[in-house]
């Protein structure tokens, strides 16, 4: 058949083996991995010849539910033929053929970020709750648009446009507090550098005032992001009149993986928790 162009949804696990996401050379990353499994099944030559491109980049230890690529292929897509060869933590489910000039990146409508964060945390050997009525009053001065000069990461090669559209909230799931971070774009580390201060107001580290003068572009700041563990890709939007294929038996497998590590690191949990009982002696 004549090559078509194909938009996929995929999921990915972050952890230590893969240096992010992108591409690097002598590095084990996402894309390579997705990349090899296509080449190896026949579907691409490689990735230049058939257009391969991600919707977006995240760093090493971020994951991602509804990461998107787009890419030529030689023959109609069997996802778990693909999924066969690709490691258990990284994932196919779902497909659309696209028009020729679609790409993954720039045709996205919006995307949608969660960070995960336990609403205890320890100080001075004493356990203690952020404040959460000062956190949400900090999401609240981060949404709508806003000059994120003074969270992301400074490209040397790249000069960029710090203003963005943001949608932040947060909701609290027993003893974790979800944020939910929607935008069409988002700079590099602007998520993870947001939740640096929010944590920080949380803890009472800074003011109201103090968080609001980090949105000034008139000021510069310098501080490092929050750590990658906790934060998701969740989803890429692209509108009603794209309709994905999804492949029950890719989301079988996703869910099996998932579901698998869940029971491991609940006891991994349980077992660190029973370690911080009273009862020595």
């Amino acid at each position: 058949m004549d090559a078509k162009r194909y938009l996929f949804k995929f999921f990915y696990v972050g952890s230590k083996k893969y240096h992010g996401s992108q591409r690097q050379n002598g590095l084990e990353t996402i894309e390579d991995c997705i990349i090899n499994g296509l080449t190896s099944k026949g579907y691409i030559i490689n990735a230049s010849s058939s257009g391969f491109e991600v919707a977006s980049r995240t760093d090493k230890l971020v994951s991602a539910r509804g990461s998107a690529f787009s890419c030529k292929l030689k023959k109609e897509p069997i996802l778990m033929e693909i999924n066969s060869v690709l490691p258990r933590d990284i994932g196919i489910w779902a497909f659309v053929e696209v028009p020729e000039s679609f790409l993954s990146r720039y045709n996205a409508i919006y995307r949608h970020y969660k960070y995960f964060l336990p609403l205890d945390y320890f100080k001075n050997g004493k356990r203690l709750k952020l404040n959460l009525k000062a956190i949400r009053r900090g999401c609240k001065l981060t949404s709508g648009r806003q000059n994120f000069k003074n969270f992301y990461k400074i490209s040397l090669d790249v000069e960029e446009k710090t203003v963005r559209d943001l949608q932040l909230s947060v909701i609290k799931d027993e003893s974790i507090l979800i944020f939910n971070f929607k935008s069409r774009a988002f700079l590099r580390q602007q998520i993870r550098k947001i939740m640096t201060k929010i944590i920080e107001l949380g803890k009472k580290d800074i003011s109201i005032r103090e968080y609001a003068e980090l949105l000034d572009p008139t000021k510069e700041y310098s501080f490092p992001p929050a750590d990658p563990n906790g934060l998701i890709l969740w989803d890429i939007s692209y509108g009603k009149n794209l309709k994905f294929n999804i492949d029950q038996n890719s989301l079988e497998r996703m869910m099996e993986y998932l579901n698998v590590n869940y029971l491991y690191h609940k006891t991994r949990s349980k077992l660190f928790e029973s370690f911080q009982q009273d009862n020595f002696g």
